[in-house]
Protein backbone atom coordinates (compact mmCIF):
# COMPACT_ATOMS: atom_id res chain seq x y z
CA UNK A 1 0.00 0.00 0.00
CA UNK A 2 0.94 3.45 -1.09
CA UNK A 3 0.53 5.79 1.79
CA UNK A 4 1.28 9.11 2.26
CA UNK A 5 0.91 12.00 5.23
CA UNK A 6 -0.53 15.89 4.36
CA UNK A 7 -0.69 18.31 6.15
CA UNK A 8 -2.34 21.66 5.06
CA UNK A 9 -1.48 24.96 6.63
CA UNK A 10 -4.09 27.61 6.42
CA UNK A 11 -2.04 30.57 7.81
CA UNK A 12 -2.46 35.02 7.96
CA UNK A 13 0.50 36.39 6.12
CA UNK A 14 1.63 39.52 7.32
CA UNK A 15 1.49 42.16 4.06
CA UNK A 16 5.02 42.81 2.88
CA UNK A 17 6.80 41.49 5.94
CA UNK A 18 8.93 38.64 4.78
CA UNK A 19 11.11 38.03 7.87
CA UNK A 20 7.70 37.64 9.96
CA UNK A 21 6.36 35.39 7.65
CA UNK A 22 9.07 32.87 7.13
CA UNK A 23 9.43 32.92 11.16
CA UNK A 24 5.68 31.75 11.18
CA UNK A 25 6.33 29.18 8.21
CA UNK A 26 9.14 27.74 9.92
CA UNK A 27 7.75 27.31 13.34
CA UNK A 28 4.85 25.92 11.52
CA UNK A 29 6.96 23.29 10.10
CA UNK A 30 8.23 22.09 13.84
CA UNK A 31 5.17 22.02 15.02
CA UNK A 32 3.69 19.70 12.79
CA UNK A 33 6.92 17.40 12.13
CA UNK A 34 7.37 17.43 16.34
CA UNK A 35 3.72 16.73 16.59
CA UNK A 36 3.30 13.30 14.09
CA UNK A 37 5.14 12.03 11.26
CA UNK A 38 4.73 13.45 7.99
CA UNK A 39 5.46 13.41 4.64
CA UNK A 40 4.28 16.88 2.79
CA UNK A 41 3.58 20.32 4.06
CA UNK A 42 1.53 22.60 1.83
CA UNK A 43 1.18 26.31 2.57
CA UNK A 44 -0.42 29.51 0.87
CA UNK A 45 0.19 31.60 -2.39
CA UNK A 46 2.78 34.52 -1.60
CA UNK A 47 2.93 32.90 1.96
CA UNK A 48 6.62 34.76 2.18
CA UNK A 49 5.33 38.29 1.92
CA UNK A 50 1.17 38.46 1.75
CA UNK A 51 -0.65 39.46 -1.57
CA UNK A 52 -1.30 43.08 -2.31
CA UNK A 53 2.39 44.35 -2.08
CA UNK A 54 2.44 45.65 -5.71
CA UNK A 55 5.37 47.55 -6.94
CA UNK A 56 6.96 46.08 -3.74
CA UNK A 57 7.09 42.89 -5.31
CA UNK A 58 10.27 43.80 -7.05
CA UNK A 59 12.19 44.45 -3.82
CA UNK A 60 10.62 41.25 -2.20
CA UNK A 61 10.74 38.32 -5.09
CA UNK A 62 13.91 36.64 -4.68
CA UNK A 63 15.83 34.42 -6.87
CA UNK A 64 15.74 30.68 -6.91
CA UNK A 65 17.98 29.36 -4.69
CA UNK A 66 17.99 32.09 -2.34
CA UNK A 67 17.23 33.13 1.13
CA UNK A 68 14.48 32.00 1.41
CA UNK A 69 14.22 29.33 0.01
CA UNK A 70 17.04 27.83 1.60
CA UNK A 71 15.78 28.72 4.84
CA UNK A 72 12.44 26.50 4.10
CA UNK A 73 15.12 24.18 2.61
CA UNK A 74 17.14 23.76 6.00
CA UNK A 75 13.83 22.77 8.48
CA UNK A 76 13.01 20.30 5.54
CA UNK A 77 15.93 18.74 5.68
CA UNK A 78 16.02 19.04 9.33
CA UNK A 79 12.80 17.15 9.84
CA UNK A 80 12.73 14.80 6.95
CA UNK A 81 9.91 16.37 4.87
CA UNK A 82 8.79 18.11 1.69
CA UNK A 83 7.39 21.73 2.16
CA UNK A 84 5.24 23.28 -0.62
CA UNK A 85 4.87 27.00 -0.27
CA UNK A 86 4.00 30.42 -2.63
CA UNK A 87 6.56 33.18 -2.79
CA UNK A 88 7.41 35.69 -5.55
CA UNK A 89 10.39 34.44 -7.61
CA UNK A 90 12.81 36.45 -10.01
CA UNK A 91 15.36 35.81 -12.70
CA UNK A 92 18.00 37.78 -13.34
CA UNK A 93 16.46 40.47 -15.37
CA UNK A 94 15.52 42.11 -11.93
CA UNK A 95 12.31 43.17 -13.57
CA UNK A 96 10.83 39.31 -14.66
CA UNK A 97 9.12 38.37 -11.68
CA UNK A 98 6.77 35.30 -10.90
CA UNK A 99 4.02 34.16 -8.66
CA UNK A 100 5.63 30.89 -7.64
CA UNK A 101 5.35 27.81 -5.41
CA UNK A 102 8.62 25.95 -4.72
CA UNK A 103 8.70 22.33 -3.55
CA UNK A 104 11.76 21.96 -1.34
CA UNK A 105 12.78 18.17 -0.44
CA UNK A 106 13.78 16.25 2.57
CA UNK A 107 17.56 16.59 1.45
CA UNK A 108 17.38 20.25 1.90
CA UNK A 109 17.17 20.90 -1.95
CA UNK A 110 14.42 22.84 -4.17
CA UNK A 111 13.01 19.89 -5.91
CA UNK A 112 10.71 21.95 -8.33
CA UNK A 113 9.58 25.67 -9.17
CA UNK A 114 6.25 25.72 -10.63
CA UNK A 115 5.43 29.67 -11.83
CA UNK A 116 1.33 30.11 -11.94
CA UNK A 117 0.10 30.03 -15.18
CA UNK A 118 -3.25 32.23 -14.84
CA UNK A 119 -2.39 35.36 -13.78
CA UNK A 120 -5.44 37.51 -12.23
CA UNK A 121 -6.10 40.96 -12.41
CA UNK A 122 -3.46 43.30 -11.45
CA UNK A 123 -1.10 40.26 -11.09
CA UNK A 124 -0.71 40.58 -15.07
CA UNK A 125 0.76 43.97 -14.67
CA UNK A 126 3.53 42.75 -11.49
CA UNK A 127 4.07 38.78 -12.99
CA UNK A 128 4.88 37.26 -15.79
CA UNK A 129 3.34 33.69 -16.92
CA UNK A 130 4.65 30.75 -16.03
CA UNK A 131 3.66 27.40 -18.85
CA UNK A 132 5.12 24.22 -17.82
CA UNK A 133 3.30 21.78 -16.36
CA UNK A 134 5.12 18.85 -15.30
CA UNK A 135 5.09 16.57 -12.43
CA UNK A 136 7.22 16.25 -9.88
CA UNK A 137 8.65 12.15 -9.13
CA UNK A 138 8.62 12.27 -5.22
CA UNK A 139 8.69 8.89 -2.85
CA UNK A 140 5.30 9.05 -2.18
CA UNK A 141 4.18 9.49 -5.30
CA UNK A 142 4.17 11.94 -8.34
CA UNK A 143 2.79 15.58 -7.16
CA UNK A 144 1.77 18.25 -9.36
CA UNK A 145 1.39 21.95 -8.36
CA UNK A 146 -0.61 24.69 -8.83
CA UNK A 147 -0.94 28.71 -7.34
CA UNK A 148 -4.37 30.18 -6.89
CA UNK A 149 -6.48 31.12 -9.62
CA UNK A 150 -4.66 28.26 -11.94
CA UNK A 151 -7.97 26.51 -10.17
CA UNK A 152 -10.40 28.08 -11.84
CA UNK A 153 -9.13 26.36 -15.45
CA UNK A 154 -9.71 22.48 -15.25
CA UNK A 155 -6.71 22.06 -18.24
CA UNK A 156 -3.86 22.32 -15.69
CA UNK A 157 -4.82 19.81 -13.41
CA UNK A 158 -5.97 18.05 -16.38
CA UNK A 159 -2.54 18.06 -18.11
CA UNK A 160 -0.89 16.93 -14.99
CA UNK A 161 -2.52 14.03 -14.43
CA UNK A 162 -2.59 13.03 -17.40
CA UNK A 163 1.19 12.72 -17.18
CA UNK A 164 0.77 10.84 -13.80
CA UNK A 165 0.11 13.17 -11.61
CA UNK A 166 -1.83 11.78 -8.48
CA UNK A 167 -1.90 14.78 -5.67
CA UNK A 168 -2.59 18.45 -6.56
CA UNK A 169 -0.56 21.04 -4.33
CA UNK A 170 -2.53 24.17 -4.70
CA UNK A 171 -1.04 26.88 -2.55
CA UNK A 172 -3.69 29.54 -2.50
CA UNK A 173 -4.39 33.47 -2.01
CA UNK A 174 -8.56 32.95 -3.09
CA UNK A 175 -10.70 35.55 -1.41
CA UNK A 176 -14.31 35.59 0.41
CA UNK A 177 -16.40 37.25 -1.61
CA UNK A 178 -15.76 33.85 -4.40
CA UNK A 179 -15.52 31.35 -1.46
CA UNK A 180 -18.09 29.24 -3.43
CA UNK A 181 -15.93 28.77 -6.63
CA UNK A 182 -12.92 27.98 -4.47
CA UNK A 183 -15.09 25.01 -3.25
CA UNK A 184 -16.32 23.89 -6.20
CA UNK A 185 -13.30 23.94 -8.08
CA UNK A 186 -11.33 22.04 -5.66
CA UNK A 187 -14.02 19.23 -5.60
CA UNK A 188 -14.56 19.21 -9.46
CA UNK A 189 -10.61 19.14 -10.28
CA UNK A 190 -10.40 16.64 -7.84
CA UNK A 191 -13.02 14.16 -9.19
CA UNK A 192 -12.73 15.00 -12.49
CA UNK A 193 -9.21 13.66 -12.42
CA UNK A 194 -9.71 11.30 -10.27
CA UNK A 195 -6.39 12.62 -8.13
CA UNK A 196 -6.21 14.09 -3.74
CA UNK A 197 -5.92 17.91 -3.91
CA UNK A 198 -4.59 19.30 -0.83
CA UNK A 199 -5.56 22.80 -1.04
CA UNK A 200 -3.89 25.30 1.03
CA UNK A 201 -5.59 29.29 1.18
CA UNK A 202 -4.92 32.13 3.42
CA UNK A 203 -6.97 33.47 6.10
CA UNK A 204 -6.79 37.33 6.83
CA UNK A 205 -6.96 40.82 5.64
CA UNK A 206 -5.55 43.19 3.58
CA UNK A 207 -6.49 46.82 2.19
CA UNK A 208 -8.77 45.05 -0.67
CA UNK A 209 -8.95 41.62 -0.33
CA UNK A 210 -10.90 39.27 2.73
CA UNK A 211 -9.45 35.81 2.16
CA UNK A 212 -11.56 32.40 2.19
CA UNK A 213 -9.55 30.05 4.16
CA UNK A 214 -11.32 26.47 3.96
CA UNK A 215 -8.26 24.91 3.45
CA UNK A 216 -9.33 21.34 2.78
CA UNK A 217 -7.43 17.73 1.72
CA UNK A 218 -10.52 16.35 -1.05
CA UNK A 219 -10.21 12.91 -2.46
CA UNK A 220 -10.51 11.01 -5.88
CA UNK A 221 -14.17 11.18 -5.63
CA UNK A 222 -14.24 14.33 -5.07
CA UNK A 223 -15.08 14.07 -1.41
CA UNK A 224 -13.67 16.52 1.56
CA UNK A 225 -11.83 14.43 3.64
CA UNK A 226 -10.64 17.20 6.03
CA UNK A 227 -11.36 20.67 6.22
CA UNK A 228 -10.44 24.02 8.18
CA UNK A 229 -13.05 27.15 8.45
CA UNK A 230 -13.00 30.22 7.03
CA UNK A 231 -11.17 31.82 10.05
CA UNK A 232 -8.94 29.64 11.53
CA UNK A 233 -5.15 29.64 11.54
CA UNK A 234 -3.52 26.22 11.80
CA UNK A 235 -3.70 23.19 9.70
CA UNK A 236 -5.50 19.81 9.01
CA UNK A 237 -3.70 15.88 8.13
CA UNK A 238 -4.62 13.33 6.74
CA UNK A 239 -3.16 10.16 5.75
CA UNK A 240 -3.85 8.97 1.79
CA UNK A 241 -3.44 6.32 0.34
CA UNK A 242 -2.79 6.70 -3.85
CA UNK A 243 -3.56 3.11 -4.54
CA UNK A 244 -7.29 4.78 -3.97
CA UNK A 245 -6.62 6.89 -7.35
CA UNK A 246 -5.07 3.61 -9.34
CA UNK A 247 -8.56 1.85 -8.31
CA UNK A 248 -11.06 4.86 -9.03
CA UNK A 249 -9.04 5.53 -12.37
CA UNK A 250 -9.77 1.75 -13.64
CA UNK A 251 -12.66 1.95 -11.97
CA UNK A 252 -14.15 4.93 -13.87
CA UNK A 253 -11.90 4.55 -17.13
CA UNK A 254 -11.90 8.17 -16.75
CA UNK A 255 -8.82 9.10 -19.16
CA UNK A 256 -9.44 5.78 -21.86
CA UNK A 257 -12.63 7.20 -22.69
CA UNK A 258 -11.95 10.57 -23.43
CA UNK A 259 -12.53 12.02 -26.95
CA UNK A 260 -9.79 14.44 -27.55
CA UNK A 261 -10.42 14.72 -31.45
CA UNK A 262 -13.82 16.57 -29.86
CA UNK A 263 -12.22 18.88 -27.80
CA UNK A 264 -9.83 20.70 -30.49
CA UNK A 265 -11.12 23.94 -29.48
CA UNK A 266 -9.40 24.06 -26.48
CA UNK A 267 -6.27 24.73 -27.35
CA UNK A 268 -7.31 27.48 -29.63
CA UNK A 269 -5.96 30.78 -28.86
CA UNK A 270 -9.35 32.97 -27.87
Amino acid sequence: MREVTVAVVQMNTALAEPDANLAKLLDFIRRICTEQKVDLIVFPELATTGYECGVRFTQLAQRVPGPSANLVAQRANEYGVHVAFGMPTKERVESILFNAALLVGPEGDVVAQYRKIHLRGEEQMLFRPGFRLEPIETPFGQVGLQVGWDLFFPEGVRSLCLEGAEIIVVCAAWTSDRAEEWRTFVSARAAENACFICAANRVGEEPAATFAGESMIVGPRGQVIVDLDETTEGYILAKLSLDEVRRVREETQIFQTRQPLSYRTLVKRY
